[in-house]
């Protein structure tokens, strides 16, 4: 009996067959180094527009303080003024620095609000941040500057002081953010009973 040989392949079936076990390395390997696919809670969707697409979101840096992409802003953040029991009411932002971007602005007349003479008043920023220090003060409402300013409180952390006596007045708050992350004015008017 005479052995047999085993068939030989042809050269395209042997280059398909090399062809296909490097493709299949080639994606193991890219696989391996580009680690595990994303869970679909990290997936985020794609928009099809023909727009040119928006800069991935990129995550908070934990500073110990207010962030630049908190809440993606690029400017400090909104102070409410409130009364006992009232609706907040957000001060005019003024002059500010904020991180490393600010803004200058005139003296402002205030957003208004009707409290009740000495009645205590509460300052909350949104979104919330760190409060290294604060300073208010008031003059009559038709003024354009702060000269002859009457101090109405200073400290650290939330803001809180009482209204002044009877009639119109301009409010300002000055705010030192914590960490560096700058300072900023803020404005009301109060309509004082």
């Amino acid at each position: 009996m005479r052995g047999r040989t085993a068939p030989v392949a042809s050269r395209s079936s042997l280059g398909w067959r090399c062809g296909a076990v490097l493709g299949v390395a080639v994606l193991v390997g890219v696989v391996l180094a580009c680690g595990p696919a994303a869970t679909p809670s990290e997936r985020r969707p794609v928009a099809a527009t023909s727009a040119s697409p928006e800069p991935p979101a990129t995550s908070p840096v934990a500073t110990g303080g207010p962030s630049p992409t908190v809440a993606g802003r690029d400017a400090p953040p909104d102070a409410l003024l409130a009364a006992e029991g009232g609706d907040p009411v957000a001060g005019q932002l003024g002059t500010f620095v904020w991180f490393e971007t600010g803004s200058d602005a005139p003296w402002l007349p205030g957003a208004p609000i009707a409290v009740g003479a000495g009645e205590p008043l509460a300052v909350s920023l949104v979104p919330d941040g760190a409060i290294a220090a604060w300073a208010a003060r008031y003059v009559p409402a038709n003024a354009v500057g702060p000269d002859g300013a009457t101090t109405l409180g200073e400290g650290a952390g939330s803001p809180a002081f009482a209204a002044p006596g009877p009639g119109s007045w301009t409010v300002e708050l000055f705010v030192e953010f914590a960490a560096g992350a700058g300072n900023a004015h803020y404005f009301w008017r109060l309509e004082v009973e």
